[in-house]
């Protein structure tokens, strides 16, 4: 039976409201108790035995450039100034930003390459952090996606699908598997402050689409109040918000007996889960039991809240309280010109403390059993985008080939997945396409994507939409 349908069936108000067995299916519940309820997910049990229960994911918004970090094109170094080959192109969509050039000059990259770790990936010298944690990475070479401007882009591979509205890839987790934790949300997002803003982020982005509004991601901000609206107004004492909260709790059951409408259930968790997060989000915001050896770690902006730093330390703490899915965003690597310039500051923002997270997860034991994922939403061209200045230039968009980077939570370290032309332009062989990696990102937390569907409409959805496979050769 499809989930959503089996859902509708046996929805606790529907099953009280039909069922002459009423009185013992209340009576369960109480013993149950609602905080069990409201951290399942809809699945009774995981597809298949879970190699990750959480997962991290870094994203670069705006598009980092492959050819500046993971995957070195002496050919392309060689060719800097000439026409890049026509054939190379052939008949493939440009940009509007690049597509009426008369010239495509190469365009090498400025920064040398090192092998690094035992397994030698080559990963670019802007990024010396990252390269210590060589062995701990499977780096993918060729991911490929079907969008080329930001909005697009970047909400594919945040829903699977490039139409505002849809489910997130952390709602979706929060749906099918639920909360391991009933004091913090099973989604949270973190935006880094001293980020460039280049490309815009809106919330439907970590939001529930067409699912339950319950499994929405949820926003922490830096300053005094992480979630908006939590505290409660002056005047209002914790016993007046519960008595509150159980009157309205009443109100909504009685309207969720009549219209057996599930969203309403969804509201009344989402309530109760702000009241216990007044105490829990205090708790595991507060950096300041953190060691100097830590903060050391993470780079001298991480005692900066709201930073990139600061925010990949929460995510650990996060993490360790059993948080399902959390997701960072840092935007700022749109570099149309000035690549020089402008991907050595983000990789000296992010780099340090993106390699620090994995070192921090692997040396608390977490790291088996969290997946954590870097990459933005397309990569970059190798050509440069109007005139070039000197030795620097601008990239265009670029969504044929482009790479990220998967550590922890069953992935095979050390390792470097697919082959692009010299060009760093065409994928050779093992593409990664975005369904793809979303089926293995659900594969490894126990999930097969297939079947974790939900029906709106009359059609029903899944993260892959009607595509996807797990890519084997990078699993452990």
């Amino acid at each position: 039976m499809n989930i959503h349908d089996s859902l509708l069936r046996r929805t606790r108000r529907h099953f009280l409201s039909r069922s002459s067995l009423g009185l013992g299916a209340l009576a369960m519940s109480r013993i149950l108790g609602d905080e069990a309820r409201a951290s399942a997910g809809v699945l009774p049990a995981p597809h298949l035995a879970p190699k990750a229960k959480r997962v991290i994911y870094l994203f670069q918004a705006g598009g980092p450039s492959h050819l500046e970090t993971f995957d070195f094109k002496p050919v392309l170094r060689a060719g800097h100034g000439k026409a890049l080959p026509k054939e190379v192109i052939g008949n493939q969509r440009l940009s509007t930003m690049s597509g009426n050039q008369s010239l495509l000059p190469m365009a090498g990259p400025f920064t040398d390459f090192t092998k690094s770790g035992r397994c030698g990936t080559e990963i670019s010298n802007i990024l010396p952090h990252t390269q210590k944690i060589a062995d701990e990475l499977c780096v993918i070479r060729t991911m490929h996606t079907e969008a080329i401007n930001h909005d697009p882009a970047i909400t594919f591979f945040c829903s699977g699908s490039q139409i505002p509205g849809r489910p997130s890839m952390g709602a979706w987790s929060s749906y099918g598997l639920g909360s391991l934790n009933d004091n913090l949300p099973a989604f949270i997002v973190l935006v880094s402050k001293n980020a460039s803003r280049d490309q815009p982020l809106y919330s439907r982005l970590w939001g529930a689409g067409f699912l339950p509004s319950e499994h929405q991601g949820v926003q922490f901000r830096s300053g005094k109040e992480p979630v908006l609206y939590l505290t409660n107004p002056d005047g209002i004492t914790p016993d007046v918000r519960r008595s509150m909260l159980d009157t309205l709790g009443k109100l909504n059951a009685h309207q969720a007996g009549q219209q057996l409408d599930p969203e309403i259930e969804a509201r009344t968790a989402q309530a109760e889960m702000a009241f216990r997060m007044q105490t829990s989000v205090p708790e595991a915001t507060n950096l300041s039991g953190e060691s100097d050896e830590t903060f050391e770690l993470y780079g001298p902006d991480s005692r900066t809240p709201g930073t990139y730093a600061a925010n990949c330390l929460l995510a650990r703490r996060l993490i360790e309280r059993d948080v399902r899915f959390v997701q960072l965003f840092h935007q700022g690597w749109d570099q149309h010109g000035d690549v020089v310039g402008g991907i050595t500051r983000q990789c000296q923002q992010t780099d340090r403390a993106s390699a620090a997270l994995v070192t921090d997860l692997k040396r608390r034991g977490l790291l088996d059993d969290t997946l954590v994922v870097w990459g933005g939403e397309f990569g970059r061209t190798a050509y440069c985008q109007g005139k070039m200045s000197g030795n620097n230039y601008g990239r265009d968009h670029h969504p044929r080939c482009f790479s990220i980077w998967l550590a922890g939570g069953g992935v095979r370290g050390g390792s470097a997945h697919g082959t692009t032309d010299d060009y760093g332009y065409n994928i050779i062989e093992d593409g990664v396409h975005v369904h793809d990696l979303h089926a293995t990102m659900l594969h490894l937390l126990g999930v097969e994507h297939e079947k974790l569907i939900y029906k709106f409409q009359g059609r029903y959805f899944r993260l892959t939409d009607i595509a996807g496979h797990i890519v084997k050769p990078l699993l452990a």
